[in-house]
């Protein structure tokens, strides 16, 4: 038996299963079918490998929404620091999903409740049962809710890096040009104007929005500086 009601999973995921096979299903690690009296019963590997395709899928497209002028090398170095084991063992940890996973004695005995690898393949799981249940819609609401406040944090974080200085000051090392910033467009009243600033820099061009010049030059900058950095 599960050391939690599934139902609880479900409360956590906010998402009832119409076949709680799945999830069932989603919550079994290999080492508790190895040591399973019974034959016909499946681990969650199949499953984790859906998942895994529909995890960046659906990440890849709220950053495409969210950052529509990044090219498509930009956009796979943000969905790499988001989705990787570490960062969903991170969300299994919040979730408390250990508590509810299915393993072998062995397993249970060396710490697999805890275990990242065990952890991050069971969110994948968790996401491609959600799927198979009720369609990409679904699964993309959970990884959404899941994810949004990730790149939120991130920009948050941004927000205290002078983006600015370190553009200027990489350029000036690999080639001596100085980047060029234009305001383009400005809406709204005085008292609450929105800024656009496209950036030039050798053969990188960025635009960058925020509530004002500054902001917006920083947000340029800081798109330049994902395009012109190897990682």
């Amino acid at each position: 038996m599960f050391s939690l009601p599934i139902s609880s999973v479900e409360n956590v995921l906010n998402y009832s299963f119409t076949d709680k096979r799945l999830i069932e299903e989603a919550l079994r690690h290999s080492s508790y079918v190895n040591e399973a009296p019974t034959t016909d019963l499946r681990d969650n590997e199949r499953l984790e490998f859906l998942g895994d395709a529909v995890l960046n899928l659906a990440v890849g497209h709220i950053l495409m929404e969210r950052y529509a002028d990044l090219n498509e090398g930009d956009l796979s170095r943000m969905r790499s620091a988001l989705v990787n084991e570490q960062q969903l063992a991170k969300l299994a940890r919040r979730l408390d999903l250990g508590t509810h996973i299915r393993l072998g004695k062995g397993e249970a005995q060396t710490g697999g409740h805890e275990k990242s690898s065990i952890l991050a393949g069971t969110i994948e799981a968790l996401i491609a049962a959600v799927y198979l249940d009720g369609g990409f819609g679904s699964s993309f609401e959970i990884v959404q809710s899941m994810f949004l406040p990730l790149v939120c944090q991130m920009e948050h974080a941004n927000q205290h890096i002078d983006f600015k200085s370190q553009l200027q000051e990489m350029v000036q090392i690999r080639s001596g040009h100085m980047p060029v910033y234009t305001v383009i467009r400005e809406e709204g009243p005085d008292h609450d104007k929105t800024f656009w600033v496209q950036l030039r820099v050798k053969e990188v061009e960025t635009e960058g929005v925020g509530k004002s010049k500054k902001t917006a030059e920083q947000d340029a900058a800081r798109k330049a500086l994902i395009r012109l950095k190897p990682q």
